[in-house]
């Protein structure tokens, strides 16, 4: 029990002191900075540079990405022979895929489909949902 009040004697002191250290600074800081003229510029270069500096960062972080792609892509080119024979391959691949495609697209356009319509009459029954005369107010006289 004994612990129990001088824990709660500790931070009950160390409360005061430090509200008293707060009360302290903020009026030695209205003393130098009546308006907040101080406070307000000093925040706004904060933000500012910290805006600069990201900016900096993203800027560069994007340059050095784009240096490593482009040593990767120097690691892998092949010789020049074997570079023609593929993209001739690859063209005719391309040339085979939309021919293929124009095919199937023109074959769809062209499905013949049996024209027989037929027109069932159903007889319903009356319905107020569908009436007009409970949608209309009368005016009054």
């Amino acid at each position: 029990m004994n612990l129990a009040l001088i824990a709660q004697a500790t931070a009950a002191a160390a409360d005061s002191l430090s509200k008293a250290k707060i009360s302290e600074n903020s009026e030695r800081f209205t003393e130098v900075d009546p308006w907040g003229i101080g406070m307000t510029f000093i925040g706004m270069a904060v933000v500012f540079l910290s805006l600069i500096l990201l900016y900096l960062l993203f800027m560069n972080i994007s340059k050095i990405i784009v240096k490593k792609s482009s040593a990767q892509k120097e690691e892998i080119t092949l010789p020049a022979e074997n570079k023609k024979q593929t993209s001739i391959k690859q063209q005719e691949e391309v040339y085979a895929a939309i021919a293929l495609a124009l095919h199937l697209y023109k074959s769809d356009l062209h499905d013949h489909e049996n024209a027989i319509l037929t027109i069932n009459r159903v007889a319903r029954t009356y319905s107020p949902w569908s009436s007009k005369i409970y949608g209309l107010r009368q005016s009054p006289r």
